[in-house]
C-alpha cells in the first residue's frame, strides 16, 4: 500500500490545501473589507455571497472531492466508502453553487439589473447545470449497484474527463467573474487601471485560485499516485444466513463496483481461459 513519491505527494497536497484555504480567506477579506460585507436583503451584501460560496464550494470543496481517492491513508477504506465521500463533497459543492446563483438573481432582480447577459453568466450557468447532471448520473450509475458493468465501464472515462473539464471550466469562470466585478466596481476614484489596493488584492486572489487549480490537476493526473487496485469486496453473511447463490451474486456485484475497466476485462479473459482448459481436460479424460 506504499505510495511512490509519497513526500512529493504530501508536499503538493499541503500546498494545495494551503492555497485553497487562502483563496477562501482572500475572498472573505475582499467582500468584508473592500466591498459592503455580507447580507441577505437584496442589496450588494447579498451579491457578495456569490463569490464566497463559489470559491468555497465550487472551487475548494470540488478540488478536494477530485483528489480524495489519492489520499494514501484512505486506501485501507473500502472503495464504496470513498465513493460516498466523493459524492458527498460534490453534493455540498453543488448546494453552495445553487445558493450562490440564488443570491445573484435576487440581487439583480431587486436592483433592476438584467440577468444572464454576460459570457461569465452563460458559462457559469452551463457549468452548474452540467455539474448537477454529472452528480446525478454518477450517483445512479457508479454509486448505486444498479447499472450494468458494461455501462459503468463505458461511462467511467467520460465521467473522469467531464469532472476535470468542469473543474477547469469553473476556474476559468471564476476568474472571468472576478475581473468583471472589478471592472464594474472600479470605474473611477480609483479606476481599476490605476492599480488600486483592491484591484491588486483581488488579482492576487485570482492567481491563488489559478494555482490551486494547477495543483489539483497535477495531483490527480500523476499515475503513481493513483489508488491501488484492491481485491474483490466480500459481504459478511448475516447470522441467519442467506442463499449461497444470492450471496455470491451480491458479492460479485459489489466487488466489481470497485474495479477498473482493465480489471474486469482481465478477469473475464481469465475465466474464459479456465473454462477452455477445463473443457479440454474433460475431453482428454473421456
Amino acid at each position: 500500500m506504499a505510495m511512490d513519491g509519497y513526500r512529493g505527494f504530501l508536499g503538493l497536497l499541503v500546498a494545495a490545501l494551503l492555497v485553497g484555504f487562502l483563496s477562501v480567506i482572500f475572498t472573505l477579506i475582499w467582500v468584508l473589507h473592500y466591498r459592503e460585507g455580507l447580507g441577505w436583503d437584496g442589496r450588494a451584501p447579498e451579491f457578495n455571497w456569490h463569490p464566497v460560496l463559489v470559491v468555497t464550494g465550487f472551487v475548494f470543496i470540488q478540488g478536494i472531492a477530485i483528489i480524495v481517492y489519492r489520499l494514501p491513508w484512505t486506501w485501507k477504506c473500502s472503495k464504496l466508502l470513498m465513493k460516498f465521500i466523493h459524492a458527498g463533497l460534490n453534493t455540498i459543492a453543488a448546494i453552495l453553487a445553487i445558493i450562490s446563483l440564488v443570491a445573484v438573481f435576487d440581487y439583480h432582480n431587486t436592483s433592476n439589473i438584467p440577468n444572464m447577459y454576460s459570457l461569465h453568466s452563460w458559462i457559469g450557468m452551463i457549468a452548474v447545470i452540467l455539474y448537477i447532471l454529472q452528480l446525478v448520473l454518477g450517483f445512479f450509475i457508479f454509486l448505486l449497484p444498479l447499472a450494468p458493468l458494461s455501462l459503468r465501464a463505458l461511462l467511467m472515462p467520460i465521467h473522469v474527463y467531464s469532472g476535470l473539464f468542469l473543474f477547469g471550466t469553473v476556474i476559468a469562470t471564476v476568474l472571468m467573474g472576478v475581473t468583471e466585478k472589478l471592472i464594474f466596481s472600479l470605474r473611477e476614484n480609483p479606476a481599476y487601471s490605476t492599480f488600486p489596493p483592491e484591484g491588486v488584492f483581488t488579482n492576487t486572489l485570482g492567481l491563488l485560485i489559478l494555482l490551486f487549480g494547477a495543483l489539483i490537476f497535477w495531483i490527480v493526473t500523476r499515475p503513481q499516485w493513483k489508488r491501488p487496485k484492491e481485491p474483490n469486496s466480500t459481504l459478511l453473511q448475516p447470522n441467519r444466513g442467506t442463499p449461497e447463490g444470492v450471496e455470491g451474486s451480491m458479492a460479485i456485484n459489489f466487488g466489481n463496483m470497485d474495479k477498473s475497466d482493465s480489471e474486469i476485462n482481465n478477469e473475464a479473459a481469465a475465466r474464459k481461459r479456465n473454462i477452455t482448459i477445463d473443457e479440454a481436460g474433460q475431453r482428454s479424460t473421456v
